[in-house]
């Protein structure tokens, strides 16, 4: 035989010389739920690991985090004050602006802060967005998105992460940050975000399960990868800086198909549903967590990820996974 690919997989030194895809720990970004309170780390039942946060315990956890090179988090307000017209959502005093200032103030640029900016949390009903004879308004919402945005960035956030997969909610807001001086903060658009059963776990730790109804009306139909494509590149040419895919794992395909169709770089967020799956069965025993975490984070990035959100890292970087 010519050709024998086994040669180039003989021993771990020519295998880790060869390798395609590598993993580093700048490419990640640590998920964050904060709540109102203080000395409060409420460990979530469904997400073995992951906590809720008041600013206080939040301020320490980061720092541990930072000296393991854990640079980037994104942050989730839980238990503002909930209303039909979200308005709490872009209060400059709500949870998430109060703490990104805190987070800014202690540790500047050394920590880069991405704040998910979505209304989910901060409507009666859980949907996100304003919600009127039971559709949600997409202009309405969008206007609120955008103000929302604004007072992240205010702040101190560096990278806005909209999440509600309104029509035309980058443009908004990149009109309204430009307009306001706010011209270096990014946008990284939850630009093909899936209406997927893999949410479960999260919507305990963000408490924002809709009410009624299901948010099939907004969010993507699992079935449609072209769709999920034109989505993409209208939140590119609307001014995104960064395109996420929306889980992840069922949705290696259109990470890869969007790589193949854009500059950007692509995030994917690697979910609770899918995070909680992989603790509950290396529980049991059933499966290697670190030989399946690894896997996973290597299939991420061969689909075309640079930038993975995941509940992991801190396991990673703690237990030398990486």
């Amino acid at each position: 035989m010519v050709h024998r690919p086994r040669r180039l997989r003989k021993n771990p030194v020519v295998r880790e010389m060869v390798a395609e895809t590598r993993l580093s720990k700048d490419m990640f970004i640590y998920p964050y739920f904060i709540v109102p309170g203080k000395n409060v780390i409420h460990p979530l039942e469904a997400m073995p690991g992951i906590s809720h946060f008041s600013e206080d315990t939040l301020l320490s956890d980061v720092e541990k985090g930072l000296k393991l090179g854990v640079n980037k988090i994104m942050l989730f307000g839980v238990g503002d004050e909930k209303s039909e017209d979200a308005a709490s959502a872009y209060h400059d005093h709500s949870l998430v602006p109060s703490a990104v200032r805190l987070l800014k103030k202690n540790f500047g640029d050394d920590l880069y802060i991405v704040t998910d900016v979505c209304v989910c949390s901060y409507t009666t009903h859980g949907h996100c967005g304003i919600l009127k004879d039971d559709y949600v308004q997409n202009d309405p919402t969008v206007e609120v998105i955008a103000k929302m945005g604004l007072t992240h960035a205010q702040a101190g956030a560096d990278m806005l992460a909209p999440s509600d997969m309104m029509d035309g909610r980058i443009a908004a807001m990149r009109q309204l940050l430009d307009g306001q001086g706010f011209v270096n903060t990014a946008i990284m658009s939850h630009a093909t975000k899936f209406a997927s059963a893999y949410y479960g776990p999260f919507r305990e730790a963000a408490d924002c399960a809709p009410s009624k109804g299901d948010r099939k009306a907004y969010q993507m139909d699992f079935r449609n990868g072209n769709e999920a494509l034109r989505e993409a590149l209208l939140d590119e040419s609307e001014g995104a800086d960064v395109l996420m895919v929306k889980p992840a794992l069922a949705y290696l395909d259109v990470m890869h198909n969007l790589k193949q169709h854009t500059d950007l770089p692509i995030a994917c967020y690697n979910v609770s549903g899918e995070y909680s799956m992989v603790k509950a069965a290396a529980q049991r025993g059933w499966i290697d967590e670190q030989k399946v975490v690894m896997e996973t984070m290597h299939a991420f990035a061969r689909a075309g990820a640079s930038i993975i959100t995941t509940y992991h890292i801190r396991d990673m970087v703690e237990k030398n996974w990486l």
